[in-house]
């Protein structure tokens, strides 16, 4: 049976006729021309490139979770001096481990954080978001606090710290400079600033700023039934029981942490200060 092209008609043998009257053109210079036109329009113009190549821009957004994680760890490192876990980390969050090392694989992915291999605490900061909000708010700094005084009183007032508005949003805020080591273990040193938001009340586990008799003391706040400690950070000192007649008030809760250099620690006094401030729980 003979070969066909198309539908049932047989392959056409040796010259094929042209259309001009009287002409012939063989078949194997037919398929020559048409090769070489097909050729042609394959390799005209420019290759385009194609997507995902080396000239994709890298994925740069951030999502209100990543950004959180990014947020904890770096105040994390900031409050320890190194990362945490991703099992600590999971755990500040409130989710499973398995979503946190998500959020921190994506975050390593971005280009937000850079990851050591086979290390448990390999995490590292490398970038900020671009569109990291930037709303400061001012904190007066507070130089002496006393019982029978107001607190805002303008005279009390030596100078004013700048701390994110998400920092200081949720009430009226000041800050203190802390003098001792009695809250080292929860890495609050002397001289640093903390800033307090001023509240008459407080839960066991705050850190809180207290007014006993004439002093002021800042010290975490322990409640059990009738029980009631104001307890230090450092075990050289003894935790401060509170008794039906011991005069104490709540002044407020420490919600952050602002760290100045040694060299700097003047500069708040006529000059806001800036900088990063650590939350604290």
């Amino acid at each position: 049976m003979p070969k066909t092209c198309g539908r049932g008609a047989p392959a056409p043998r040796g010259p094929v006729r042209s259309s001009r009257r009287g002409g012939t053109l063989p078949l194997a210079r037919t398929v020559d021309i048409r090769t070489r036109v097909m050729k042609s329009k394959r390799t005209k113009g420019p290759a385009k490139r194609r997507k995902g190549g080396p000239g994709r821009r890298p994925i740069v957004s951030i999502t209100e979770h990543q950004r959180r994680t990014l947020r904890e760890i770096r105040d994390f490192i900031a409050r320890k001096g190194y990362p945490p876990t991703i099992q600590e980390l999971a755990e500040i969050l409130g989710i499973t481990h398995a979503s946190a090392h998500a959020q921190v694989n994506q975050l390593v992915r971005k280009g937000y954080l850079k990851r050591e291999p086979r290390k448990a605490r390999g995490l590292a900061v490398v970038r900020e978001p671009e569109d990291e909000i930037t709303d400061l708010v001012p904190v007066p700094i507070l130089g002496r606090v006393a019982a029978g005084q107001p607190l805002f009183a303008e005279e009390n007032i030596i100078g004013e710290v700048l701390v994110e508005g998400g920092t200081a949003s949720r009430g009226r805020c000041f800050a203190l400079v802390v003098g001792g080591d009695s809250m080292i273990k929860a890495d609050i040193h002397e001289g640093d600033l903390v800033i307090v938001r001023q509240q008459p009340v407080a839960e066991s586990g705050d850190i809180v700023v207290a007014l006993l008799g004439e002093e002021a003391t800042v010290k975490l706040l322990y409640i059990r039934d009738e029980k009631i400690e104001l307890r230090p950070e450092n075990p050289k000192y003894p935790p401060i029981p509170i008794g039906p007649s011991e005069d104490l008030r709540i002044l407020g809760k420490v919600v952050g942490i602002r760290r100045l250099d040694p060299g700097r620690r003047d500069d708040y006094r006529g000059n806001p200060v800036r900088g990063r401030t650590v939350n604290v729980r």
